[in-house]
């Protein structure tokens, strides 16, 4: 029975999703258009969108070390990727507006592209590294102006949990910008959502924040050295999730 039931319960939440998704993005794209200003249209994802994607899977999310963090402060996230659905995670449980980097691909999406667009996050083309280099310097006048970064720096989402290798183009910005680097660890999403389709599943999805890292006397040669320290803080904490809930 559950085989008949589940891709019906999976398709009216995708339909869900997508009018929600397509509905709000309108909305945002107009307070965007009418104000000039990107904090409005940033807050309702974090306030109104993801919290309600987040529960219509049958999400429930526990974090932990969200103390460590000063928010007044920007700061770049580096975050183990696992599922999509990560990224209405972090937005329901960073108390701040965010922007992320993210794939160039999905500038084409109808809707989702338009407002990545429209907020001023960094499209990165991993086909082409000098371009992609470029862009993500953008994220230097992001930061310096006072906005946090999100970025996953394995490049894709793992298939098997495991935590690959981190590219280091997104930690050179904040070397030169000088803002602390945010190890976040991302358990239990790829249980929730499993990459390959639209298969939700409901469970418990586990957020541990790691203490800031300082980049004030570090140059961009370190960058690989520091890409690597910073993977090894995330390592740290996803392990810890999971032992905790083994």
């Amino acid at each position: 029975m559950a085989r008949l039931i589940w891709p019906i319960i999976n398709f009216l939440q995708a339909a869900v999703t997508a009018v929600w998704s397509a509905g709000w993005i309108s909305v945002a794209l107009v307070v965007r258009w009418i104000s000039r200003d990107t904090r409005a249209p940033l807050a309702m994802a974090r306030r109104i969108w993801a919290p309600l994607l987040i529960r219509g899977a049958g999400a429930r999310i526990e974090l932990s070390g969200l103390e460590q963090v000063d928010f007044s402060r920007p700061h770049l996230f580096a975050i183990n990727h696992q599922s999509i659905i990560d990224i209405p995670v972090i937005f329901s449980v960073l108390p701040v507006n965010l922007r992320f980097v993210v794939k160039e691909e999905l500038r084409r999406v109808p809707f989702l592209g338009w407002y990545i667009a429209a907020m001023g996050m960094v499209f990165v083309d991993r086909r082409e590294r000098l371009r992609s280099l470029t862009r993500v310097r953008q994220m230097s006048e992001l930061i310096t102006s006072g906005g946090s970064v999100v970025y996953f720096p394995e490049g894709q989402r793992s298939r098997d949990g495991r935590i690959r290798a981190f590219k280091t183009g997104a930690f050179l910005p904040a070397i030169e910008a000088g803002v602390p680097v945010v190890p976040v660890a991302v358990a239990g999403t790829g249980e929730v959502l499993p990459p390959g389709g639209f298969r939700v599943r409901p469970g418990t999805i586990r957020v541990s924040i790691g203490r800031p890292i300082e980049t004030r006397d570090l140059r961009k040669e370190d960058r690989r050295e520091f890409a690597n320290e910073v993977r090894a803080r995330v390592t740290a904490l996803y392990e810890g999730l999971v032992e905790r809930y083994r």
